[in-house]
């Protein structure tokens, strides 16, 4: 599939408002957005505070969402400009046998923009981007397995300190380019022309609709 993803090193520092932005500025993409959000040892699916919440009867559940009223980050991507938005929530160590169902329900979507990093244990996307904010100091295991993986990062607010996090090697991102966005608008012109040059790239697999100001300049 046309796949980007979109990870970061902890919660809550803007993985979505990012993907947002993104649908936004790119709105010829069509995008079917994914939320994927891994949950088990009692902290819940949705925002990752202890609770008892989390499904037991089945290892995953993917789910659609209709609205784009709603506070869900779901609903979010759609009021972005999503064609579609999915919610695949699952259980730990269980998104292999969850990315069956995924791949089913996309289905022949042409560009998906998934909010994950556990993802790219089971798919190589177009292009990967790592939110990173150098004032948070958790690095969570997935972003440390997989921040190599990232063609580019996004700060928040500030450039990105590579010595905030002790005992974590990020000489793998060296020369990577770093965008930095506000946390007002969580994009700007640069980093959505990059997505659309890198995506222009990939055997010339740019939506028939989209306009000449948005093709890639040489």
């Amino acid at each position: 599939m046309n796949a980007v993803v979109i990870g970061g090193h902890t919660r809550n520092i803007g993985k979505t408002s990012v993907m947002a932005g993104l649908i936004s500025d790119l709105k010829l993409f069509a995008w079917t957005a994914v939320k994927i959000t891994q949950y088990g040892h009692g902290i819940c699916s949705r925002d990752g505070e202890p609770c008892e919440c989390a499904p037991t009867e089945h290892p995953f559940a993917l789910t659609e969402e209709s609205s784009p009223a709603g506070q869900a980050d779901t609903s979010r991507f759609l009021a972005a400009g999503a064609r579609r938005s999915l919610w695949l929530r699952v259980r730990q160590g269980q998104l292999g046998d969850a990315f069956g169902l995924l791949t089913e329900a996309l289905g022949g979507d042409p560009w998906v923009i998934i909010e994950s990093n556990s993802i790219l244990a089971f798919m190589k996307p177009l292009l990967c981007l790592m939110v990173m904010d150098s004032s948070q100091r958790d690095f969570k295991a997935s972003a440390r397995e997989f921040v190599g993986k990232a063609d580019a990062l996004v700060t928040i607010r500030a450039r990105l300190e590579q010595r905030a996090w002790t005992g974590l090697d990020l000489r793998t991102l060296d020369g990577k380019p770093i965008f930095t966005v506000s946390a007002r608008r969580y994009t700007s012109p640069e980093l959505s022309g990059f997505v659309r040059q890198k995506l222009a790239a990939a055997d010339g697999a740019l939506p028939s609709a989209l306009s000449p100001s948005l093709q890639p300049r040489p």
